[in-house]
């Protein structure tokens, strides 16, 4: 819980100043909606695996987390999706888990190399922060980097929205932990 605490001091303790175009188009993403159509990038930039394209026909879980190698993420969140990746998958039906970060693909594949992710959780990298935005889920956090995401999950059934846990205050770890997802 430290790193949630800490998480916590630095969104309370800063102003956001985040450009986001998804708010000139419109609000944060909303269950019913389509999931917007961004290239995310698998191991390295050559790499690119877009949103659309992959939910389309499946039942995709989304979760995203404020950074790579962040306490509250190492510790937590994406152990959860990796130990539960299992029974999600036969219990829920899910065909892929995904985990997205503002970051580099080179640092989200080390990340889930260290956590035994692979086969189980893909590690997608959203460099420039254009998935965040799209889902108007972006938060300014300077002590990491700047623009990153707001902790969240998502059901996605072919391309559709099916269930959204943000976290309240974007980075604690309550209702978008594994055994969470799928309860409502």
């Amino acid at each position: 819980m430290q790193a949630c605490n800490f998480l916590s001091r630095v969104v309370n303790s800063t102003k956001p100043n985040v450009r986001s175009f998804s708010r000139t188009l419109g609000a944060m993403v909303k269950v019913g909606d389509k999931v917007p159509s961004v290239d995310l990038f698998e191991d390295s930039p050559a790499n690119k695996i877009n949103t659309g394209e992959l939910t389309n026909g499946k039942k995709v879980i989304f979760f995203g987390v404020p950074g790579a190698f962040t306490p509250g993420c190492s510790k937590t969140h994406l152990p959860g999706y990796v130990s539960g990746a299992d029974s999600l998958k036969a219990e829920q039906g899910v065909d892929e888990i995904v985990c997205v970060s503002v970051n580099d693909p080179f640092v989200m594949s080390a990340w889930g190399k260290e956590h035994g992710a692979t086969g189980k959780v893909r590690m997608l990298a959203d460099p420039a922060g254009l998935f965040a935005s799209a889902l108007d889920v972006n938060i300014d956090l300077p002590p990491l980097g700047g623009v990153r995401s707001k902790r969240y999950s998502m059901v996605v059934e072919n391309g559709e929205v099916k269930e959204l846990n943000i976290e309240p205050d974007g980075t604690g770890l309550s209702c978008s932990l594994a055994n969470n997802i799928g309860k409502k």
